[in-house]
């Protein structure tokens, strides 16, 4: 069942309003498609103003994929694994997600990793050690990081 948020007069008006919402932030197609979607906008003419959009680059699923990556990274945590998976689900090719990926840095990103573990270490009341390794690999794993990296920083293999 398609909801329709608001009828939009004509086309016009509605790249007007789809423009400022993409100014607002860094936004994909897919969104931008689903917005127009809600407008009750035709698929034809929707797909014209994305095209549109993307001419006056206010939409570039590049720049939307390296400002997803690095936001989720920074302020969220999350790990590669999961910051691909959300890039996937917006329907960002694979090659936006190999860019937006690049944004961050290998060092960084074992510090990050690093320090999410001892946060996690800290919360963690279970006594034997095998079990509290268990529970620190599996959080690790649904923050989106890789489990050999995991594996490494909690048998003190990495490097830094």
């Amino acid at each position: 069942m398609k909801i329709v948020t608001k009828q939009i007069e004509n086309n016009q008006q509605a790249f007007l309003k789809i423009r400022d919402w993409c100014a607002y932030q860094e936004r994909c197609q897919q969104e931008v498609r689903d917005k127009l979607d809600g407008y009750g906008l035709k698929t034809d003419d929707a797909e014209n103003l994305i095209a549109r959009l993307i001419d006056e680059n206010f939409v570039n699923e590049e720049r939307y994929a390296k400002a997803f990556a690095g936001g989720k990274f920074r302020i969220k945590k999350w790990g590669k694994i999961k910051i691909k998976q959300g890039l996937k689900a917006h329907r960002i090719s694979d090659y936006c997600i190999q860019k937006g990926l690049k944004e961050i840095d290998d060092n960084e990103y074992i510090k990050t990793l690093k320090k999410v573990l001892e946060q996690k270490a800290k919360t963690i009341t279970e006594k034997n050690h095998l079990k509290k390794k268990q529970k620190l690999v599996r959080y690790a794993i649904g923050k989106g990081y890789e489990q050999d990296l995991i594996f490494d920083i909690l048998n003190g293999d990495s490097s830094e």
